[in-house]
């Protein structure tokens, strides 16, 4: 794996939603750095991936509560472990359990794997509501998918937080999550 900047020089092979990704954050202005790597499905895929951006990438979850009327995004470190009772008190949510696929691809034009705050950008119409847990914007660099999990980016929390999340017409409730029972 090597380390880029900006986007692929050569798109051909390259899927529509991770194109839209480097477009929306060219538009804004935003730099990043870009690693090209297998399929990373799970964290343990991204350790490699973190050795080459120089930071660990968050865990994404995409989330609904049990009647499927609300859906979450939440980052959050990717050492921490995911307590559904400790966030559910937080968002005042009881039953809350990963959302399918169908809904991921719905709303968020991603595909289980790919799970990206850069989705965002593709729910129009607010459904999806992002939670970041707040060790995550405590961090200078921010590490996620461009939509796929067959790249990866580096940029600055500041530039996600300041001029994504209002571009992609979303704001974020910070939650505090210590992984404890």
């Amino acid at each position: 794996m090597e380390l880029y900047n900006g986007r692929p020089d050569d798109i051909r092979d390259r899927l529509p939603r991770e194109i839209r990704t480097y477009d929306c954050l060219d538009a804004l202005g935003i730099l990043y750095q870009r690693t090209d790597h297998v399929p990373a499905m799970t964290m343990e895929d991204c350790y490699a991936i973190d050795a080459v951006l120089g930071i660990v990438i968050c865990k994404n979850l995409f989330l609904c509560n049990r009647q499927k009327t609300k859906y979450y995004l939440l980052l959050m470190p990717g050492e921490k472990k995911f307590r559904t009772k400790e966030l559910s008190a937080q968002i005042n949510s009881a039953r809350l359990s990963f959302a399918d696929a169908d809904d991921m691809k719905k709303y968020l034009d991603i595909e289980p794997g790919a799970v990206s705050v850069m989705g965002l950008m593709n729910d129009r119409e607010g459904a999806v509501q992002l939670l970041i847990d707040e060790d995550v914007l405590k961090e200078e660099w921010f590490g996620c998918h461009p939509c796929v999990n067959t790249s990866s980016l580096k940029l600055k929390t500041k530039d996600v937080v300041e001029k994504f999340l209002p571009a992609a017409g979303h704001d974020y409730i910070t939650v505090h999550l210590t992984g404890e029972d």
